[in-house]
């Protein structure tokens, strides 16, 4: 993966509607960007409230939150849910996607992908928090995680969804960046980040 390119594509800020090179993020301090399927989403959504769990200790430590979503369908009804406390983007090239080697399904492994247990399970906690979705928008694209050093010196974790239910526990978010919190996850049985982190 390089960053270099990956940094130089174009994503807009939803707070601002500026237009702004990815690198951008990560320029004045670290950053972790969780890069959503879509805002409809409710496994991103549910995702987007646990990573936000981390927010206070991010800004004790400097981390920047970012959101990036491919698309700027459903955005308004995701910030009104306030499932996430981080800076929001959109990919509408998704070209950040393809850099970062998020697959896109198609109609054979769709099904199987969405009705998979990681997923059912996260569906389960999602209804039980009362958190809903929807499917509007590009079901096909998968998303991930990017930790980022200030500057872009390193890239600290580059996580790939293989499921959409798969993303990055907490501890390991913090294991990452070095640093402490308090926050817990849910209790749901989830996948913990193997080799896939490294891709």
């Amino acid at each position: 993966m390089d960053l270099t390119a990956v940094g130089i594509n174009l994503v807009k800020c939803i707070r601002t509607g500026e237009v702004v090179e990815l690198r951008s993020v990560w320029k004045e301090r670290a950053s972790v960007i969780f890069f959503l399927r879509r805002f409809g989403c409710q496994v991103c959504r549910w995702t987007a409230k646990e990573v936000s769990k981390l927010k206070e200790a991010f800004d004790q430590n400097d981390v920047h939150l970012v959101g990036v979503g491919p698309e700027e369908l459903g955005v308004n009804e995701f910030m009104d849910g306030q499932y996430f406390k981080g800076d929001l983007y959109i990919d509408e090239k998704k070209q950040c996607y393809k850099d970062l080697g998020f697959k896109r399904y198609n109609a054979l492994n769709l099904l199987p992908a969405a009705l998979g247990q990681k997923v059912r399970q996260i569906v389960t906690q999602a209804n039980k928090d009362g958190i809903s979705g929807n499917f509007s928008g590009d079901v096909m694209q998968s998303g991930g995680l990017l930790i980022v050093s200030k500057g872009g010196e390193k890239v600290l974790l580059h996580f790939v969804q293989d499921s959409p239910g798969d993303h990055v526990p907490l501890d390991t978010i913090c294991q990452v960046l070095g640093i402490t919190a308090t926050a817990e996850a849910e209790e749901v049985t989830l996948p913990q980040c193997t080799d896939a982190c490294t891709r």
